[in-house]
């Protein structure tokens, strides 16, 4: 049991980055608030379609505006965050204290977007929805737990990432269409 939370422990550590410097996340904040803000009025801007009888829950506007609200918020906190750190220090605020690990890689960034492009140009409108997510979020699993898997429990982590692709895609497709009452492709 103790080599088994090591190498859980181990593991967990390699998918670490540094941390950035304090100016950096304010930088990152102000930019996406102003995102936040631009995408709140896209949304405020939307039709509601009341004066058609439509229902004003159901308008275009709801969704992207809740989003919206929770980026600006989330960037406020942010910015709270990285004043709080020395962002308006004249050296920017210095990064806090970290270790290089392995595993943070380039490579790994490359390999995420090559699976969301793959997932948008390749999957989406080609293959029911649910299938789409179910294969995009097995093989992310499966990629991505696959060099820190001992090699004695690779098969039982192939068949994780299969079940957890299969219920991810089946549950957001059950919810888009069910409860937001989203056509799906």
């Amino acid at each position: 049991m103790g080599s088994r939370r090591a190498v859980a422990d181990e593991s967990a550590a390699s998918h670490v980055t540094p941390p950035p410097k304090a100016r950096t996340d304010l930088i990152t904040a102000a930019v996406l608030l102003a995102f936040a803000a631009a995408a709140f009025a896209g949304a405020w801007a939307m039709p509601t379609f009341t004066d058609r009888g439509g229902d004003p829950f159901t308008a275009p506007g709801i969704v992207p505006g809740f989003h919206a609200v929770i980026i600006g918020v989330l960037s406020l906190v942010l910015g709270v965050r990285a004043v709080l750190r020395g962002a308006l220090r004249a050296d920017g605020g210095p990064p806090p204290e970290w270790r290089r690990v392995e595993g943070a890689s380039n490579l790994r960034l490359a390999l995420a977007a090559a699976l969301g492009v793959g997932l948008v140009f390749g999957l989406i409108g080609r293959v029911p929805f649910w299938i789409a997510a179910a294969v995009f979020v097995a093989s992310f699993t499966i990629l991505f737990e696959w060099p820190i898997t001992p090699r004695e429990q690779r098969l039982r982590r192939i068949a994780e990432g299969i079940a957890l692709g299969l219920v991810t895609g089946v549950v957001v497709t059950l919810v888009f269409e069910r409860l937001f009452l989203v056509r799906l492709p």
